[in-house]
């Protein structure tokens, strides 16, 4: 396979591919609100421009868990504005369809719909933002799929192991195998692959005439030891891989010479983070695909707000500030107004060139004030830009360097200091506190019928999700458990017997997991 330019025919499928489109990101701020359902119109309007036959996402459409009344109705807007209408669509679905949509009450691809009128088809697996959560394990890619305007697929109902059974697209001579993997905890996902427990099942008949597309929502870069999912992971027969989750723009397929597949990382299509990854320009891909050539063309997108950020090492200017020195919080206020005004005048440069970008940009100045220097007031100095950025209770950042022992002269590695969004965790996690506190907790009050790991994950959905009932569903579920098991064993009514056989039957769970 190589990327090669195939011609616009019937026998080419023509994919507008994005993710990490987070409706709904800070829709309550007075300047950003609107960034996200701009920035989607486009995308939705460059997959009509470019008549595309379909339009693939990579997870986390939506940046709440549960979106709010007016993001779900932006949304179903957009969506109906752009995606219905009378031009024919130029594909079929071979697959079985009951397996690939099972889980939906209308299991078949919505134009297939004789209720609806569908002109663009939206495939989409779920992100973390956006993924199944409560008793019934629905996400707001359900409701779209409801009422008919998105595919939602690639969704794994076991928690134990994964089978991948892909979506079969023909168009004309071109057979597209669509496999799909929501997202799922890495440590957990990590863990069945190590285990041999997922299984990407491939066609009957005559498998190497088809085109192996895999969208994945994960980690791609380390995270701790398993907490991402290795590319030498994934089967050798892909094709290409669409990689979501990760902000930073690469859409540009890259070569994994070990596996021989492609990766895309579309990046995000907003600016979440006030990160160096999100800085890049902001794309979304169209893939064209014939027989087993593809071609990945990046289409820029205009309507994002530009993102600024540098980075500065006080203790490498020593000819401009001497820490000992009564006016050096002076100078260093004049150094960093010097240098927001360098990045506004560069941000302004560029909106000349582009009237649809907005007009305020992001701005993040990293200051790095270790050698004994001491940050001032960022409130106050940010008040000058009131008026001309988009973030101005953050535009400056100060950090203090940590030198490591037996390590010296060695430069700042800012990778290192990079900001996670909230949602994401900056170093501790919800469920790792739970697990921490009841590990070291007294016994008295340790766990004895629950794990750790499954209170941790009910009170990050408790945390993150506003599941209110997940914990209280977590108790019930495990009570039911354990006494079926109880039931099953005969145990005698005696006390410390039954203690005996829940602590083992806990344990034989937390081994498992």
């Amino acid at each position: 396979m190589s990327p090669t330019d195939p011609l616009d025919d019937e026998d080419t499928f023509k994919i507008l591919v994005a993710t990490d489109i987070h409706l709904g990101f800070m829709e309550k701020d007075a300047v950003r609100g609107n960034d996200t359902f701009v920035t989607f119109d486009e995308i939705l309007r460059l997959a009509l421009e470019n008549e595309v036959d379909f339009i693939l996402l990579g997870g986390d459409l939506f940046h709440e868990n549960k979106p709010s009344r007016k993001t779900l109705h932006s949304c179903l807007e957009l969506l109906r504005k752009y995606c219905m209408g009378d031009r024919p669509v130029q594909f079929e679905v071979i697959s079985d369809q009951s397996v690939n949509f099972g889980f939906s009450k209308f299991p078949w691809v919505n134009y297939q719909d004789g209720n609806l009128n569908i002109s663009i088809p939206v495939f989409s697996i779920h992100g973390n933002h956006d993924d199944p959560t409560g008793a019934d394990a629905l996400c707001a890619l359900d409701v779209l799929s409801c009422a008919g305007f998105v595919n939602h697929f690639g969704r794994s109902m076991s928690v134990e192991k994964v089978d991948i059974s892909p979506v079969l697209l023909q168009k004309g001579s071109t057979k597209l195998a669509l496999y799909g993997l929501g997202s799922i905890p890495d440590e957990r996902l990590y863990r069945m692959f190590v285990n041999k427990k997922v299984t990407m099942l491939r066609p009957k008949e005559d498998e190497n005439s088809w085109f192996n597309l895999f969208v994945i929502h994960q980690n791609r870069s380390k995270h701790g030891n398993t907490n991402f999912i290795p590319e030498q992971f994934l089967d050798d027969f892909i094709d290409l891989v669409i990689w979501g989750h990760e902000h930073e723009c690469k859409i540009g397929p890259i070569k994994n010479e070990q596996q021989l597949f492609y990766v895309s990382q579309p990046g995000s299509s907003v600016v979440t983070s006030l990160s160096p990854g999100e800085a890049v320009k902001k794309h979304v891909g169209l893939l064209r695909i014939k027989g087993r050539k593809m071609n990945m063309q990046k289409l820029p997108l205009r309507t994002v707000r530009r993102f600024f950020i540098e980075d500065v090492v006080l203790a490498n200017h020593p000819n401009l500030f001497n820490p000992d020195n009564p006016k050096v919080t002076q100078a260093i206020q004049s150094f960093c107004l010097e240098k927001i005004e360098e990045m506004l005048d560069s941000a302004e440069r560029e909106r000349l060139g582009n009237p649809q970008q907005p007009g305020k940009p992001l701005i993040r100045l990293r200051v790095d004030y270790s050698g004994g220097f001491e940050p001032f007031n960022v409130l106050r100095f940010s008040q000058k830009f009131v008026d001309r950025v988009a973030n101005p209770k953050d535009v400056i950042h100060f950090f203090r360097h940590r030198e490591q022992k037996g390590k010296t002269g060695e430069e700042i590695n800012f990778g290192m200091l990079i900001t996670k969004p909230a949602s994401e965790g900056a170093t501790l996690r919800v469920e790792d506190l739970v697990k921490q506190y009841f590990q070291t907790a007294e016994k008295n009050v340790q766990l004895s019928l629950l794990t750790e790991r499954g209170m941790g994950e009910a009170v990050q959905e408790f945390v993150d999700k506003e599941e209110k009932d997940a914990i209280e569903e977590l108790v019930k579920y495990q009570l039911e458990k354990t006494q079926r098991f109880l039931k099953e064993r005969h145990i005698d009514a005696l006390e410390d017997k039954i203690d005996e056989e829940v602590r083992r039957f806990r344990e034989s769970r937390q081994r498992n997991t």
